[in-house]
């Protein structure tokens, strides 16, 4: 069984297989056999036994017996497994002429193979391989439906990481003020998304919402843009015009990369967020607007105040609120939900019928480090799907993009399966709980089950600030 979308696999090809044979010496020839394939082996001689360990132990194959000593027969054992548990594999040894029981097997106990006595000890871990790889399949493909089902959306904002859900909750709670709101984040993290589910979510929702990329106006532009000029106060003003903050009038207006904004126009922007009105280019009469402003920047503007680029008064007017928004190299547990919404939205841009992505394919995706953000990863998805001539994207689909294919940085991809060392766990363990407490090391360390003086330890060591 297959989900719909997969994520990569575990390294190890151990598994764990409990073995249900009632005739000793043949079930210490399987067991033998098994482990020398490398492969961790319970050995039990009743179905009652048999039923106890799956219980208890969850193991990814069961090889039984058909023939076992008490009141069970190794097809009831079977028949349990598949309904204690489900990912569990099973395979059954039958004798020579119980052809019909085994194909029976197939049909009531859904089993993965049957073997004929006598055992072929290379058939057997042929087998048996198969199958543990088929349980870990199933295993992985379960807690991934999990993981994408619980996956958040919000306002069309994808969050799986518990950063991410951080941020959306932080974003309801400022929706229901009337904060003025600054979100950091590089390019392509999703700021206007941020912006827009603000807007969205507060009492200005039925007001008109205006986004301005401040960094796309021209310096001799920006002034009539945001406050409107009338006529005659340049050349071409050939009529009155209302700027963005007019049409902003008891709505929100999103200013993206404020950090752009040139001094002068800084300082009329603080008159207006401070009192309220604007003048046109070329008028002396104020107009009065009731707007919310909600900012965006990729710079770290403390740092622009510092080196005279950007008002400090500007800054703090601007910075009531904060919401931080972490690159996407950061959060990886991102990545699959993400990829899984942007197949769906060009598979109807495309009339394709994408439905799995490889393990291995998605393993690149979450190794390599973006920096173009969501915004890079949704380009090459768009790309893939429009390109994929199969129902399933995987590793030759990425060829297009040598730099995914070169990322050599193992990262986390899903809680549960990593391809990381454990120092490298332990520091993005470290920087997640960080970031989700808002830098206060405390409540990080209360978060990691470990002592303040440990993750005082861990900071100096890892480097982290």
């Amino acid at each position: 069984m297959r989900a719909d979308y997969d994520i990569g696999v575990a390294n190890s090809e151990t598994a764990f297989i409990l073995i249900v044979e009632d005739e000793a010496t043949l079930g210490e020839a399987v067991k033998e056999g098994l482990e020398r394939s490398g492969h961790a082996c319970h050995l039990v001689d009743s179905g009652r036994d048999a039923i106890k360990s799956v219980k208890a132990r969850n193991p990814d194959v069961v090889v039984s017996d058909f023939r076992l000593g008490g009141d069970m027969t190794g097809l009831d054992v079977l028949r349990s497994v598949r309904e204690i548990s489900p990912a569990t594999q099973r395979i059954l040894i039958t004798a020579h002429g119980d052809e019909e029981l085994a194909r029976d097997a197939f049909k009531e106990a859904e089993v993965f193979d049957y073997l004929k006595k006598p055992l072929n000890l290379e058939d057997l871990r042929r087998i048996v391989d198969s199958a543990a790889r088929q349980a870990r399949m199933y295993r992985e493909n379960t807690a991934i439906r999990r993981q994408l089902d619980e996956a958040e959306n919000f306002e069309g904002i994808i969050a799986n990481s518990g950063v991410m859900k951080g941020v959306l909750d932080r974003v309801r709670r400022l929706a229901r003020t009337k904060l003025t709101v600054l979100i950091y984040g590089e390019s392509g993290t999703g700021k206007e998304l941020i912006a827009r589910a603000i807007h969205n979510n507060s009492d200005r929702r039925k007001g008109t919402w205006v986004p301005v990329n401040c960094a796309g106006i021209s310096d001799t532009l920006i002034e009539s843009e945001l406050f409107g000029h009338v006529k005659g106060a340049f050349t071409n003003a050939m009529t009155d015009r209302k700027g963005l903050f007019e049409t902003a009038d008891n709505g929100t207006i999103f200013l993206d990369e404020i950090g752009d904004l040139p001094l002068p126009m800084q300082a009329k922007l603080l008159r207006v967020l401070e009192e309220g009105e604007v003048l046109r280019v070329g008028s002396s009469q104020p107009i009065h607007v009731d707007v919310r402003v909600v900012a965006a920047t990729n710079r770290h503007l403390r740092e622009a105040v510092a080196a005279g680029d950007f008002r400090e008064d500007l800054f703090y007017r601007i910075n009531q609120a904060q919401v931080n928004i972490l690159p996407l190299r950061d959060r990886p547990e991102d990545i699959g939900p993400l990829v899984k919404r942007f197949v769906e939205q060009m598979n109807a841009v495309h009339g394709k019928h994408v439905r799995q992505i490889t393990p291995e394919a998605l393993r690149l995706l979450a190794n390599y480090r973006w920096p173009g953000n969501v915004r890079e990863l949704r380009n090459v998805i768009h790309q893939v799907v429009a390109l994929c001539d199969s129902d399933i994207l995987d590793v030759s689909d990425l060829s297009g993009f040598p730099e995914i294919n070169r990322s050599t940085e193992i990262v986390p991809v899903t809680k549960g399966h990593f391809n990381a060392t454990l120092s490298e766990i332990e520091k993005m363990a470290i920087k997640h709980a960080l970031a989700a407490n808002s830098g206060n090391r405390e409540k990080a360390a209360k978060q990691l089950g470990i002592g303040a003086r440990t993750l005082y330890r861990k900071l100096k060591e890892y480097d982290l600030n």
